[in-house]
């Protein structure tokens, strides 16, 4: 990507591979400066991801820069990230442009049939740039990733092309943190080298004494300078652009009271930070598995969405998980679909759009049929359960059609078998209390619910002001403030 350069305030924050911390930097340095009084706006020039957000203008992005929009204390919008790639299989993205369906994205055109995606996302940062002092921007993946470098508009063809500086992040948890730190400037070309101005090291714990001589010998050989060492944060999450690892596990204090949830690793699982809020509710045990037998034996089974409904199906029939949930139904042991899940549960879909496939056999668990139209619902619906306010957003092509059975916020229930097109509604602490007290009743869980507990929506804003406290108390902050131009 070629062009003049025009010199724009802001910084990227780039990373030694995909989730060095990037996203958690982004969003801890946009608090940071809005408390100090400065305009500061989020940027992802290009976002790969199924954890998506509807903005207030009914428009899709990542839900990481979402997050950090609220960490800047300002409205997301769809040019904080105008190119979002959802990938639907190996070797295709559907492309969401500037928040809306644009096509789709086949693997060889990855790095070479970006060019409007580029310009749009160009654009989009003129745009941010016209009504904020500064913008911080979050590169992707890696800048080291030099076979794409002709066709980057995200890491160094965003900071070439405004003359942005770049910050580097590297996750010292994950070990070689010193060789990915030295690798990624040294494998750049004289002039791209040239816009790395300092390094973060994230998830330190221990004595950073026994670092120091590491990050002096880093800064001789690249001449790039530390710009702190940001330690662990036990307890942190915080929205992902990344989906949640097989095998990963909350667990509670007291497993005789502990309501169990498991949520179906879905091979193409999109927004599933749906169950972040189940995770974060005390006494709530949170599975992600793949495996029948914890199914099974859940209080709860979580079907979340999916960013290829009709082929996530086939893969639960494949992995004997369809057959689990049909047991389920008939032994009245909860299970509630979300989005992707719900539509999972229907009786039959017809899909030419997603999947191009035609009309399939669902689960059959819910009386619902499903059709996919080519219009893209995105909208931040509300409504009530029991007398409990719902806010949620959704996301789907799919359109379902529902017979006879008892209402479920947009969706339907049938015994202990529930279904929403709605994403969110479980951040809703009232109505995740209690419809999890509903649940737990007829799974025969003692779990009850802490009404001292803090709420969901409290617990985020405690973890973004943790981020900012921690870049406040060990970056070099001064030296920050000065790159993004606000010094």
């Amino acid at each position: 990507m070629t062009g003049s350069a025009v010199r724009r305030r802001g910084l990227v924050v780039a990373g030694t591979s995909s989730d060095a911390g990037k996203s958690l930097v982004v969003a801890g340095l946009c608090r940071v400066l809005a408390r100090r009084g400065i305009a500061v706006a989020p940027f992802k020039s290009q976002n790969m991801s199924n954890n998506s957000m509807v903005c207030a203008d009914g428009s899709e992005i990542g839900r990481a820069q979402y997050l950090q929009a609220q960490a800047a204390g300002v409205p997301a919008e769809s040019a904080m990230n105008p190119v979002l790639l959802k990938p639907g299989s190996d070797r295709r993205s559907h492309v969401v442009l500037r928040g809306k369906p644009y096509g789709t994205l086949e693997a060889g055109q990855y790095a070479t049939g970006r060019q409007q995606l580029a310009t749009a996302a160009y654009q989009a940062f003129e745009d941010l740039s016209e009504r904020y002092e500064t913008i911080i921007c979050e590169g992707a993946g890696s800048p080291a990733e030099i076979n794409l470098r002709a066709g980057d508009y995200v890491n160094l063809g965003l900071a070439r092309r405004f003359e942005l500086p770049m910050v580097i992040v590297g996750d010292i948890d994950r070990g070689g943190v010193l060789a990915s730190l030295y690798g990624t400037v040294m494998l750049l070309d004289a002039d791209d080298r040239a816009v790395i101005k300092a390094y973060l090291i994230n998830k330190f714990r221990g004595d950073q004494s026994v670092l120091d001589p590491g990050l002096q010998m880093i800064t001789e050989r690249t001449g790039v300078p530390c710009a702190g060492v940001l330690p662990w944060l036990p307890d942190l999450w915080l929205d992902s652009e990344d989906t949640l690892e097989v095998g990963s596990v909350r667990r509670s204090a007291d497993p005789d009271t502990a309501l169990r949830v498991a949520v179906v690793r879905l091979p193409r699982i999109s927004n599933a930070t749906d169950v972040d809020a189940l995770a974060a509710e005390p006494g709530v045990d949170v599975t992600v598995t793949t495996d029948p037998g914890a199914i099974a034996g859940a209080d709860l089974v979580v079907l979340p969405g999916s960013r290829s409904t009709v082929s996530d199906l086939r893969w639960l029939r494949e992995r004997g998980i369809a057959a689990t949930l049909a047991d389920r139904a008939r032994r009245e042991a909860p299970v509630l679909g979300i989005c992707g899940g719900f539509q999972m549960m229907a009786r039959s879909i017809d899909d030419p759009i997603e999947s191009g496939v035609g009309s399939v056999e669902g689960l059959g668990l819910l009386p619902v049929t499903v059709d996919f139209v080519a219009d893209k619902t995105l909208g931040r619906p509300t409504g009530q359960w029991h007398g409990h306010p719902v806010r949620a957003y959704e996301i789907h092509h799919g359109v379902a059609r529902i017979d006879g059975a008892e209402g479920f916020l947009d969706g339907c229930r049938s015994g202990q078998v529930w279904g929403t097109m709605w994403h969110g509604t479980l951040e809703n602490d009232a109505f995740r209390r209690g419809w999890l007290a509903e649940v737990a009743a007829a799974a025969g869980s003692r779990w009850q619910p802490d009404p001292d507990a803090a709420g969901f929506a409290d617990r985020r804003e405690t973890m973004i002001n943790s981020l900012a406290a921690a870049l406040d108390d060990h970056a070099d902050i001064d030296l920050i403030l000065d790159l993004a131009g606000v010094a």
